[in-house]
């Protein structure tokens, strides 16, 4: 059942690999959005009359929009710690967006002292009573251990039930774990079988893992159109590894005819996602001109956004510039510094250059 009136679901987290493959999506990362804070009065009269139910009369539905009404800081002062206080009342009743709602705020530390294994309570809480989410998101504090220790198995089992209950991530998360072997045999067909489903409900990362399946033929036949036709979704859904292999099957000409221009648009759309290795890859399109006019300071700029989405082959090509005087005035000492940032994020080209530099005395 969905939270009413309030956005506290889990968001997107993208692991992504040299191949991309989905989305894998996580707990915790996003509440409501604030809203401006105002002079409000003490208490307004709504606000009174919930407090009433709630305090007098055990009224379990007051206690949660009483809660809500502190979150939001509607006909009262914005006070997260009251809205914790009135949600843990909410689900003592049997409330389960209001056991889900606490959950999302010791996960995050909104209100109340950060605290997964409480996060992890009130989870626990709600999925019980079939809250979905709640459900997606234990799962992923078991695949993590954040909070509890880590479990594959009990993922596995919370995913399988948020997936059941039809929550999309849940689907998707399951996927990700037949994919890898994680808490279950390893079985590609499974996998596709919840990056379906969840692509049916419209979540990119199983779209995008479905993509990336018939791509390169993992548990399905290979079919670079069926690849095609699942990025394109999982990117109109605004999943930056759909947006990425698209643009990759366009720059290679699989399974389309070859077009950097096209293969631009999908990689800036990427990169736009916050998608490092896509942003990299942008900076090497204006770095060559290819589908765009050449243009050393654009490619820097791209460089060192992927840099700063700690992508070590970002960093490595913000130093190559540095070090030629490509977009920007020729810095050796810059160039270095460059060098040594994609070494420590594991870029193995960039420790050896930054090596060479040392050599000649820089």
């Amino acid at each position: 059942m969905k939270i009413i009136n309030l956005a506290l679901a889990a968001t997107a987290f993208l692991a992504m690999t040299t191949a991309c493959t989905s989305s894998h999506d996580t707990a915790d990362n996003t509440v409501v959005e604030q809203t401006e804070q105002k002079d409000n009065p003490p208490m307004d009269e709504k606000a009174r009359a919930l407090h009433d139910k709630c305090s007098n009369l055990n009224d379990r539905d007051a206690c949660f929009y009483l809660g809500l009404a502190y979150y939001n800081g509607e006909g009262v002062r914005q006070d997260r710690s009251m809205s914790a206080s009135y949600w843990e009342k909410a689900c003592s009743q049997g409330v389960e967006e209001g056991c889900f709602n606490v959950g999302i705020l010791y996960g995050n530390g909104h209100g109340v002292k950060q605290d997964y294994q409480l996060a992890n309570h009130y989870y626990k809480k709600a999925c019980d009573m079939n809250h979905s989410t709640a459900c997606n998101n234990l799962g992923f504090y078991y695949e993590k251990g954040k909070g509890v220790k880590q479990d594959f198995r009990q993922a596995n089992k919370y995913y399988l039930k948020a997936c059941d209950l039809n929550e999309d991530k849940g689907c998707s998360n399951l996927g990700d774990l037949y994919r890898d072997g994680e808490g279950v045999k390893q079985d590609y067909r499974q996998a596709n079988k919840y990056y379906l489903k969840a692509c049916d409900m419209n979540n990119g990362g199983g779209c995008s893992g479905l993509g990336y399946s018939y791509n390169v033929g993992r548990g399905v036949k290979k079919d670079l159109l069926q690849a095609r036709k699942y990025y394109l979704k999982a990117c109109d859904l605004n999943n930056d590894a759909g947006c990425e292999n698209l643009g990759d099957l366009y720059y290679k000409g699989e399974g389309v005819k070859q077009d950097y221009h096209q293969a631009n648009q999908y990689f800036k759309k990427a990169c736009d996602l916050d998608n490092g290795n896509s942003c990299n890859t942008l900076g090497f399109l204006y770095d060559k001109g290819q589908g765009v006019r050449q243009d050393f300071q654009q490619a820097l700029y791209y460089y060192q956004k992927s840099c700063d989405l700690k992508e070590g082959m970002g960093c490595d090509n913000v130093a190559v510039q540095y070090q030629l005087g490509e977009g920007v005035r020729q810095n050796i000492n810059t160039a270095k510094w460059y060098y040594g940032k994609a070494c420590d994020f594991g870029y193995q080209k960039g420790c050896d250059n930054y090596r060479k530099l040392n050599e000649r005395g820089y």
